[in-house]
């Protein structure tokens, strides 16, 4: 009765390897494992020897992995020891870029909380003019606020998909953080695409703006007149504002468009490794560009006099142009960069307060 116990039993295993499926194991496996099914009934060690091997299969699924069930072992930087790809991934994704990211994130809001309340606001010398010179057109701030609102929600959500679970999953518990979760991840998804066209229609539109010029220079060894308070001459665009437009929109930008569509449409033959590099790209870059759009952000809003108002109506006060974009200042008066001026707010473009 034993014997056939033993018989029964690897003629299960030799039909169930026979059938088939998605995906079956190797000949060589499917032999090892009908013997050992023999020797030792319940013992499926030969089969995922196989799997974990991360060698391809027979399959019928037309993708270019399919036939691989669990990919081959290997150790992210900073692992000790070897894991399944997927698994090494995943240390790597939940421990350093984890750990690392989120100091980054820490240290760059501190060090702009510090520097605000050491050094408060740019506040204009000289009391406004009242008279107004347009900076940015209608297209200009659309590309700016397109971009700037579909940054803020992707970094939020992605913020809440990469540290979600460490921080506010012991809050808000499972329920509310399960559905944040999703949400935050159906708005990264399709927000993401807007995100790209907007980021290309900023780039079109200002980088004539944001070529070297040699007033960079002076910018540059004067260190932007952060220690002296004295503003430095500049075009436009100071040397501080072509290294955000150059470092975090285009280069930045860029990068986080392309890995982010790799690993949104899967379904352009990468294979799992490709989109386990780019997600942790993704991340590495994201973290980065959150840390360096606080300085922007910063400054965009709280950090300087006038420079929200700039953006939301389009218009400058001279004495604020004169203080902050002299040589732009200058070729506006000039006439040598046509620009909107007139006596006093313009339609939509509310007074300059001291």
């Amino acid at each position: 009765m034993k014997k056939l116990y033993k018989l029964l039993g690897a003629l299960l295993v030799l039909a169930a390897f026979a059938v088939p499926g998605p995906v079956l194991a190797q000949d060589s496996g499917s032999k090892a494992q009908a013997q050992r099914s023999v020797e030792q009934p319940g013992n499926n060690a030969p089969v995922w020897r196989d799997v974990k091997s991360g060698a391809k299969n027979t399959t019928t699924l037309p993708q270019n992995q399919g036939a691989v069930l669990i990919q081959s072992q290997l150790r992210f930087p900073g692992q000790k020891a070897f894991a399944t790809a997927g698994e090494a991934w995943r240390n790597f994704r939940n421990g350093p870029l984890v750990f690392y990211g989120g100091w980054l994130l820490i240290v760059a809001a501190a060090v702009i909380l510090v520097f605000y309340l050491v050094k408060g606001a740019m506040k204009l010398k000289h009391a406004p003019t009242g008279r107004l010179i347009e900076r940015f057109n209608s297209l200009e701030r659309i590309a700016h606020w397109s971009t700037a609102i579909s940054f803020v929600i992707l970094a939020l959500s992605g913020l809440t998909i990469l540290f979600g679970k460490f921080v506010l999953l012991p809050v808000i518990g499972y329920t509310l953080f399960a559905w944040l979760s999703a949400l935050a991840k159906n708005l990264h998804n399709f927000v993401g695409p807007f995100f790209i066209l907007s980021l290309l229609l900023t780039i079109v539109v200002f980088i004539k703006d944001n070529f070297w010029h040699s007033s960079d220079a002076q910018w540059i060894a004067k260190g932007g007149g952060l220690l002296s308070g004295k503003e430095v001459p500049s075009g436009r665009f100071n040397f501080g504002e072509k290294g955000w437009f150059w470092i975090g929109v285009v280069l930045l930008g860029v990068i986080m468009s392309v890995t982010g569509l790799i690993m949104l449409f899967p379904n352009f033959d990468q294979v799992r490794e490709t989109m386990q590099q780019s997600n942790v790209i993704h991340v590495i870059g994201a973290v980065v560009f959150i840390a360096l759009s606080f300085t922007h952000i910063y400054l965009g809003t709280i950090g300087m006099e006038g420079a929200y108002q700039s953006m939301r109506s389009g218009y400058v006060d001279e004495e604020w142009a004169k203080e902050h974009h002299q040589l732009w200042y200058e070729d506006v008066k000039a006439g040598k960069i046509p620009a909107k001026s007139t006596g006093a707010a313009a339609a939509g473009a509310p007074q300059a307060q001291h």
